[in-house]
């Protein structure tokens, strides 16, 4: 551990399995060239990346390249004032774009990813903020940041488990960012994002320890049926500034790690609880609204398959 966000997950690239058979070899081929044209079409869009309209059909095609579908809320943010910050479980390098995909934030990940092929080069151009978890004296600058983000309205997405798990049950979350939240006074979206094959839950699309961005698409362009499941929890605030980052952190992990709203067991202070602001709709949400051509055919071809 080298900083105070550095953290270490048990999860391997071990843990990434299909649960259901691979696709033929010639959906991965076609998947894999699909998904190659998509993000040479994103990246020569530049800075205009940033773009909330052009940063969600970019990052729904993608995932639709992929032959990934999204199931899940239609919105993250809490409502006009400030940004919402949004705080979600991390599986794989596939969170990024599903969060994206559902509703264009501003993502803050650890520096390492702005380095991660294709990935890194997308979050660079959607104006990612990169914080350093090696350097603790960069950690009240890195949440004083959060702070002015979401202060301006700005919603803010991270991932406070700092690493990746196989699955959402894993990981405790760590609480710096959640102090941005409540000197902006900003409310706190939990979100879990599930990962399942034809409804079963799957480990494939998992990023985990030594893995390599090589080896973790490989297994995503086999994947049959692949399903990311998006469930925004009710948000989260402090009702009268009693609310502290430990019960705030505590909440939002009670509701992502356990599926459930934060409401169901309430960490409360002497005179204080965590007032819930309602939760969104969730209905299914396509993969996206994607130029016709970028679509793969829903009868499969043949199979062959392929480190914020």
């Amino acid at each position: 551990m080298n900083g105070p966000w550095d953290v270490s997950s048990d999860c391997t690239p071990d843990c990434a399995a299909h649960a259901v058979p691979r696709v033929p070899a010639r959906v991965v081929a076609r998947r894999g060239a699909v998904f190659a044209h998509t993000v040479r079409r994103a990246l020569t869009d530049g800075t205009r990346l940033a773009d909330p309209v052009r940063l969600r059909g970019h990052a729904a095609a993608l995932l639709d390249a992929l032959g990934i579908r999204i199931e899940g809320a239609a919105a993250l943010c809490a409502g006009d004032g400030p940004g919402t910050l949004v705080v979600a479980n991390h599986i794989s390098w596939l969170d990024i774009l599903a969060l994206l995909a559902v509703e264009p934030v501003t993502l803050l990940a650890k520096r390492e990813v702005g380095g991660w092929p294709v990935v890194g080069g997308l979050a660079r151009r959607a104006g990612t903020h990169f914080i350093d978890r090696t350097n603790p004296r960069r950690l009240p600058d890195s949440v004083r940041q959060v702070t002015e983000l979401l202060g301006s309205g700005r919603s803010v997405a991270v991932f406070p488990q700092a690493t990746t798990w196989c699955t959402a049950e894993q990981g405790a979350f760590r609480r710096a960012t959640f102090q941005a939240a409540l000197d902006a006074g900003a409310p706190v979206r939990p979100v879990t994002l599930d990962y399942t094959q034809q409804g079963l839950p799957s480990t494939v699309a998992a990023f985990c320890g030594e893995d390599t961005f090589a080896g973790s698409l490989r297994r995503v362009l086999a994947a049959r049926g692949l399903t990311i499941r998006v469930t925004a929890h009710p948000a989260l605030t402090a009702a009268d500034g009693d609310l502290d980052r430990r019960e705030l952190a505590a909440l939002a992990e009670r509701a992502v790690r356990g599926g459930r709203p934060a409401a169901a067991e309430p960490v409360r202070r002497a005179s204080t609880a965590a007032a819930l602001i309602p939760s969104v709709p969730v209905p299914s949400v396509p993969a996206a609204s994607v130029p016709a051509h970028s679509r793969l055919p829903d009868t499969p071809l043949r199979d062959t398959p392929a480190h914020v």
